[in-house]
This record gives structure tokens, sequence and C-alpha cells, in this order.
């Protein structure tokens, strides 16, 4: 296997306050992982530091180099659409991503577009958070690339709807891709996850593959992690 992602004493710093800091972290191609840790422990920041619209200090090494644009290039990222007016309509905004991104899949995006139940006549300032956040799913799965960063992706999104996207990530994600879950419904995104990484204490606390936490500890994912709060797991 090779590595979509390769993190070095990744450091970063708001307000002179430390987010993160000595963050190693190395993926492999063809996972799904959860990317899990309390509010604020810095998952976003990750993920922007990852698709470099935040610069910190360390290296990350996304697809084999190093460069910003081809950060860029090769995540696809749940960015919110707050630079959009309430009144643009859907379709300009698939435009605007067929404009910018060479690998937006239109046939992917529309095949998306009835699973997720969207319509794109709307304009923005008409739907619902949950459906604003169908689209930002569509818009981000559309795309064909290595790495796929999904921050807090469901929050909006009724519990069955939820579940069914859930369980039908894999089909949308291709195989030689990897993808990255922030989501607080871990008992839910629990059953895709090949690895997890857990950010605490302004570092990666732990990374680990799900069928080691089940083997090793006799937990699901989701109590596994809570003992890390709870101290009931050594997690070295």
């Amino acid at each position: 296997m090779t590595n979509v992602l390769t993190i070095e004493q990744l450091s970063y710093k708001h307000n002179l306050k430390t987010i993160l800091e000595n963050v190693d972290l190395t993926l492999e191609t063809g996972k799904i992982v959860g990317l899990l840790g309390e509010n604020g422990a810095g998952k976003t920041t990750l993920m922007r530091l990852i698709t470099g619209s935040a610069k910190g200090s360390g290296t990350i090494t996304v697809c084999g180099d190093r460069a910003v644009a081809h950060q860029k290039s090769n995540v696809s990222f749940t960015e919110q659409l707050k630079g959009f007016r309430a009144n643009t309509k859907i379709d300009r905004i698939v435009d605007f991503y067929r404009a910018v991104y060479p690998d937006f899949n239109g046939q992917r995006f529309e095949e998306l577009v009835t699973f997720l139940q969207i319509d794109t006549s709307l304009r923005l300032g008409a739907l619902s958070k949950g459906m604003k956040e169908k689209v930002v799913i569509a818009l981000t799965l559309a795309r064909q690339t290595h790495l796929y960063l999904l921050d807090e992706p469901f929050s909006g999104i009724d519990s069955m709807s939820r579940k069914r996207i859930i369980s039908s990530i894999i089909k949308w994600k291709p195989d030689d891709a990897t993808m990255i879950i922030s989501d607080h419904y871990v008992s839910e995104i629990a059953p895709i996850l090949d690895e997890i990484v857990v950010v605490k204490d302004h570092t990666i606390y732990t990374h680990r593959q799900s069928d080691e936490i089940r083997e090793e500890f006799g937990l699901g994912i989701e109590a596994y992690y809570e003992s890390l709060y709870e101290g009931g797991v050594n997690h070295d």
C-alpha cells in the first residue's frame, strides 16, 4: 500500500494559542478513517492544514508532493457554502465547481443528486441546514481525487437519511482514494471505518485499526473512544 498522506512534526497556533503540536500521521491509500476528538480539539484545523487553506510549521505530503497547489488538487474538502449568496441557485454553484475543479465529475454529481434527493433549481436561502449539507456532500464526493475530508458532514441531516448516506459512503469512494470523516455520530460511522485517529491534548493521541481495537480490547469503536477520556484503556 502507498501512502496518500504523511504529516511530520506539524504544529499550529492561532492568536498565540496552541491548537496542534508535533502532529505525526501517515495514512495509506484506500482507507476510510474516523477523525475523532472533543469539540475544539483541532480536527477542523487539521483538515484545513491538509487542504493547504491554513499554514502551520512542519510538513504535509499528499500523494508524494508537499506543494500547496498539489494539496488543493488532490484533496476534496466539505467546505461550507459561505462564499455564495443566499439567492444563488445550486446549479450555478455546480457550474463554479466544474470551472474550478477539472476532476469534477458531472455524471457522478447527478447520481448523488438523485440519491440525496436534491433539487438543484432551488436557491441556497431556501434550503434547510440538512439539505445544504447534502449539497456539500454531493459536491465533495463528485470530485475524482485521492483524499476526501468530510468535516461534521451529517450534523443537520435527519437520522434516517444520515444512516442511509453513511451506509452508502463506500459506494461513492473510489477504491484508490482515502476518506477521513470527522463526526460526533461515532456509533453510526463506526461500521464503515478501517481506522480511527484521535486528536487529544493538541496532537494525535492514538491511531489504530478498527479490527485491532476490537481484537485487543474487546471494545467497539465508540466504547474505545470514550474509554480514552475515562482512563480505562492504555492507548500505547
